[in-house]
C-alpha cells in the first residue's frame, strides 16, 4: 500500500513543484530561485502545491480503471478503453469542455472524482487532449491525429499499479497504458512511452530495481511497432546517466520534454542519475521544457519504488487534493478485494459503490488485455 500511495503523491508532488515552472527556461529558473533552481513548492495557479492537468488526468485514469473493473466483475461492461475514455470525457468537462452530442450519456458525465471542485480548475491542460475528447464519437477509439506530445504518458501510472494487483502479464499492461494514450495522441511515440510508464511502475512494485524495470519495459517495446524514436530515448538516457556529463547538459541531449518519449527520457535519466526521490524530481524539473510531466513520471517511477517516507515532508503537507490522491492510491490497491457479484446492483455498500459503480451505457466490445 505505501507505495501505491508513494506513486501517486511523489507523482502530484512533482507535478506541482514542476508547475510552476513549466514555461521557463533553465537560465529563467535558475535567475529566479538561485543555483540550485526550483526545490520547494513556488506560487502557481494560486496557491502553493497546486496540481495541473497532468495529475488530473492521472486521477481520471484510476477512475476510468475502477470503475471498469466493477461493472466487469459484476456482469457488466468490460472495455478498460472505453470506460476510462468516458473518465477523460468527464474531466473534459471539468474543463470547460463540451463532449458531442450523445457520446456520454447524462448519467455518465458525474461521478464521486468529478464532484471534487478543485479538479475544474484549468491548469494549462495540453490542446491536442482537449480537441481529441472534443471530436471523439465513440469513447475506446484511438484519436485521429498525429500528435506524440507528452499528454499520454503523463496520466498513465495507475495502470502500472492496477495490473500489478489484477496480477496482469507486462505485455498486458503495456498495451492497455499504450491503448488508454492513443485515445488522445495518434502517434506512436506519444502512445509507446505510456507503455513502459506503465510497465516499469507495475515491475517496481511487484519488486523490481529501476534498471530490471526498464529492460522488462524495453523487451516489450522492441516488438510494437513504431518503437524506434521511444526506444532510442530511452537508450540515450541510460547512456547519459553514465556519462559524467552535467545535468544541463544531459538533459538538453534528451530535449525538453514536450514531446512523449523526451519526458520519459528525461524522466529516466534524473531517476537513474540520482541519490534519492528528492534529487531526482528537483533534476527532472529544472530544465528547459515541461517541467511538470517530468516531474510527475520521474515521481511515479520513485513513489513506485520507495513509498511515501521518500517524499519530502514540505512537499507532502501543502500538496492539493492529498486527500483525495490518498484515497485513490486505497482503492488502487484494494479493488480486488471488493465484495462485487454478477447481479443487477453490487452487493454491499461500500465506499467503492459510491465512487465507481454508476451507471451503465450500452454494451461495448470486450477489449481487456489478455494475460
Amino acid at each position: 500500500m505505501d507505495r501505491f500511495t508513494g506513486c501517486l503523491l511523489a507523482g502530484a508532488a512533482g507535478d506541482a513543484l514542476g508547475g510552476a515552472v513549466e514555461f521557463s527556461t533553465r537560465d529563467a529558473i535558475l535567475e529566479r530561485f538561485g543555483p540550485a533552481g526550483i526545490t520547494s513548492y513556488s506560487e502557481a495557479y494560486g496557491g502553493l502545491g497546486t496540481i495541473t492537468d497532468d495529475t488530473q488526468m492521472t486521477l481520471f485514469t484510476a477512475e476510468g480503471l475502477l470503475r471498469a473493473w466493477a461493472r466487469d466483475c459484476a456482469g457488466g461492461i468490460s472495455c478498460y478503453a472505453a470506460t476510462t475514455a468516458r473518465a477523460y470525457l468527464r474531466w473534459f468537462i471539468t474543463q470547460g469542455g463540451h463532449p458531442r452530442h450523445g457520446v456520454l450519456a447524462t448519467t455518465e458525465r458525474s461521478s464521486w472524482l468529478a464532484g471534487h471542485q478543485q479538479l475544474h480548475s484549468r491548469r494549462a491542460p495540453g490542446t491536442t487532449c482537449l480537441e481529441a475528447l472534443r471530436v471523439t464519437t465513440r469513447p475506446g477509439v484511438s484519436a485521429d491525429n498525429d500528435s506524440k506530445g507528452c499528454g499520454g504518458v503523463m496520466r498513465v501510472a495507475p495502470v502500472g499499479l492496477f495490473a500489478a494487483r489484477a496480477d496482469w502479464s507486462a505485455a498486458g499492461t503495456f498495451d492497455l497504458a499504450t491503448t488508454l494514450a492513443a485515445l488522445t495522441h495518434g502517434h506512436p511515440s506519444g502512445s509507446l512511452p505510456a507503455g513502459v510508464l506503465a510497465v516499469a511502475v507495475r515491475e517496481l512494485i511487484v519488486g523490481a530495481g529501476l534498471p530490471e524495470a526498464l529492460a522488462t519495459a524495453k523487451g516489450i517495446l522492441r516488438n510494437r511497432s513504431g518503437h524506434e524514436e521511444t526506444l532510442t530515448a530511452l537508450e540515450a538516457a541510460e547512456s547519459l546517466a553514465g556519462s559524467g556529463l552535467s545535468h544541463e547538459a544531459a538533459i538538453t541531449r534528451l530535449g525538453e520534454g514536450w514531446v512523449g518519449e523526451e519526458a520519459l527520457a528525461i524522466a529516466v535519466y534524473s531517476a537513474l542519475v540520482a541519490d534519492d526521490l528528492e534529487d531526482a524530481v528537483i533534476i527532472a524539473v529544472n530544465h528547459d521544457g515541461d517541467s511538470d510531466s517530468t516531474g510527475a513520471i520521474v515521481g511515479n517511477l520513485l513513489g513506485a519504488r520507495d513509498g511515501v517516507e521518500a517524499i519530502p515532508p514540505r512537499w507532502l503537507e501543502p500538496l492539493e487534493l492529498r486527500d483525495v490522491i490518498v484515497e485513490m492510491a486505497g482503492d488502487l490497491h484494494e479493488f480486488v478485494d471488493w465484495d462485487i457479484t454478477e447481479t443487477d446492483e453490487p452487493a454491499g455498500s461500500g465506499s467503492w459503490v459510491e465512487r465507481y459503480w454508476g451507471p451503465r451505457p450500452r454494451a461495448t466490445p470486450d477489449l481487456r488485455p489478455v494475460g
